[in-house]
């Protein structure tokens, strides 16, 4: 809040939520770590954290003061729009109603991505397993997958090794690669993903 009602507050100076956080939040590619802590970043330095995290375990508090109370809802209003306007379609209908505020919001997010945590954690690691990369159109496009899902199943807390992305992209190599996977599984130790 500010003491003098003619002056500005920083969030409302943000143009554009897309320049601060650059992701989307989506069901599919499950980045809900990353996201809420450019999203946390964000409404620190422009002094709306409360907005979405209150100091205490109660409801972030409406001021009593009209004036107060008008720039509260702004802000809340805007820190909203922040979280809709970084969220997929399909989250944003399934979280939004009416006169919900931001910590509704992002609540409901939380809610969605932790309750769901072990089966992400479950879908990810089969996929990861199975990732060969004879679905790839070329080696970079299987290696930014690899890396993805290891960033995902990071994000839902379980962490890959680097010595086992390094094992995943052997083992799904094409056989135009066997003579490369053999020298790398035969390196001691093994040489780091990139």
């Amino acid at each position: 809040m500010t003491d003098n009602k003619s002056s500005f507050h920083p969030a409302l100076a943000v143009s554009n939520i897309r320049n601060h956080i650059f992701i989307t939040l989506e069901m599919e590619n499950v980045q809900y770590s990353t996201w809420a802590e450019l999203l946390k970043i964000t409404a620190h330095s422009h002094k709306v954290l409360h907005h979405i995290i209150s100091p205490t375990n109660d409801k972030a508090k409406v001021p009593a003061i009209e004036d107060e109370k008008e720039l509260w809802s702004t802000l809340d209003a805007t820190v909203l729009s922040w979280l809709y306007a970084t969220i997929s379609n399909d989250l944003l209908h399934t979280i939004i109603e009416p006169d919900a505020t931001a910590m509704d919001a992002w609540n409901k997010l939380r809610d969605i991505f932790q309750d769901n945590k072990h089966s992400h954690e479950v879908t990810l690691e089969a996929e990861f397993s199975n990732t060969k990369m004879e679905n790839f159109p070329n080696t970079s496009a299987y290696c930014q997958r690899l890396k993805s899902l290891a960033d995902q199943l990071k994000n839902v807390g379980a962490p890959v090794s680097e010595s086992r992305l390094v094992i995943q992209l052997v083992s799904g190599l094409t056989s135009a690669y066997r003579g490369v996977g053999t020298l790398i599984r035969q390196c001691d130790p093994l040489p780091p993903f990139y």
